[in-house]
């Protein structure tokens, strides 16, 4: 994992960072709030490890201003202040764990695979777009230009597939094993015939063609 830390103690830094470097982590080590908090809005990392205490801008200032910018990498905040209104108030204010300090670093190490383990929480996504071409995950309804476009079932996963990655090259390999669930290559021209069905139905009544094909590499959705 990528990890940000932000502390400013000198010893707890050390030990929090050897130990981190030690399982295989990288990380990047900040003393100050702001610099933490402007680090941090990269959305680069997987974790926060921050301190709530922090000169600049304390802590749990910086969890609230990324909650509030809608960055929502995993944050653990370490602190010396441990009543439980404390704790309440980090948890509110954006960390996912909360630390007393001291602390045992295997401790740390545990907290952090639990959060590691959790799955990933996105918005869900209602439609793909790409240019006027349209598919609407509700309904499994597809149009281009306003016009409805009826799909067979192997179409329409097919598109999906093409849709959730625009741009990006998808081998006959990848399509075989994305869309039909075969591992191995059944030696039938099921993939290209399936490419070409698509293509009439989402790009032959248009002038510009979205479906393009590689000769010898695969297909791409072009944006």
């Amino acid at each position: 994992m990528k990890i940000l830390l932000a502390e400013d103690d000198t010893e707890t830094a050390a030990y929090v960072v050897r130990g981190l470097f030690g399982e295989g982590h990288v990380v990047d080590h900040l003393t100050d709030g702001k610099d933490a908090l402007t680090q941090a809005m990269s959305g680069n990392y997987d974790l926060l490890v921050v301190d709530r205490m922090l000169p600049g801008l304390d802590g749990l200032s910086v969890l609230k201003s990324l909650r509030a910018a809608r960055i929502d990498t995993p944050a653990i905040l370490l602190t010396a202040m441990g009543s439980i209104d404390d704790r309440v108030a980090g948890l509110r204010g954006g960390a996912d764990d909360y630390m007393v300090k001291p602390f045992a670093f295997v401790e740390l190490l545990a907290r952090i695979d639990t959060i590691r383990r959790r799955p990933a929480i996105r918005d869900e996504v209602l439609e793909l777009s790409v240019g006027d071409l349209r598919l609407d995950l509700l309904k499994r309804e597809v149009t281009r230009d306003g016009a409805r476009i009826d799909l067979q079932p192997r179409e329409y996963l097919l598109l999906k597939h093409f849709m959730e990655r625009p741009g990006r090259v998808q081998t006959r390999s990848i399509l075989l094993e994305s869309v039909w669930g075969l591992h191995f290559d059944p030696k039938t021209s099921v993939v290209e015939t399936h490419i070409s069905r698509l293509r009439n139905k989402i790009d032959k009544p248009y002038a510009k063609q979205y479906l393009v094909t590689l000769h010898g590499v695969g297909y791409v959705l072009q944006p």
